[in-house]
């Protein structure tokens, strides 16, 4: 996906799956904590329905629409862990796992730098 594009503008688009079936809509945004960068979005999948998240990357946004690669199957059984707290490098895993892609690209192991001072020598 665009990675100069502004979070904001997603909130409140629709999202489509691979097919272009409509899967919900754009709830919250979530950046990556080290480069700022869009690496999630919590889709709601209805009206009485919990948010799906859906990595940012491979998916794209199309005329105003967010189009991710994956079945919307398989979107609506992605983990569930709840909107509007951070997600844990343990959490981002487990999605990553769910749709079958590669941990994020120079992401450290899940609590590598645990304890370590920023600028600290090893």
């Amino acid at each position: 996906m665009q990675t100069d594009i502004d979070p904001r503008s997603l909130i409140g688009r629709k999202a489509v799956d691979r097919k272009g079936t409509k899967i919900g809509t754009v709830d919250e945004v979530y950046l990556d904590d080290a480069t700022g960068v869009p690496e999630w979005a919590a889709v709601r999948t209805g009206l009485f329905s919990r948010d799906a998240f859906v990595p940012l990357e491979p998916s794209e946004f199309v005329d105003d629409t967010l189009r991710v690669p994956f079945d919307r199957a398989l979107i609506k059984d992605a983990p569930d862990f709840g909107v509007g707290r951070h997600l844990s490098p343990e959490q981002e895993l487990q999605l990553y796992r769910h749709y079958g892609l590669d941990a994020a690209p120079g992401a450290p192991a899940p609590d590598r730098d645990f304890g370590r001072l920023a600028g600290q020598e090893e």
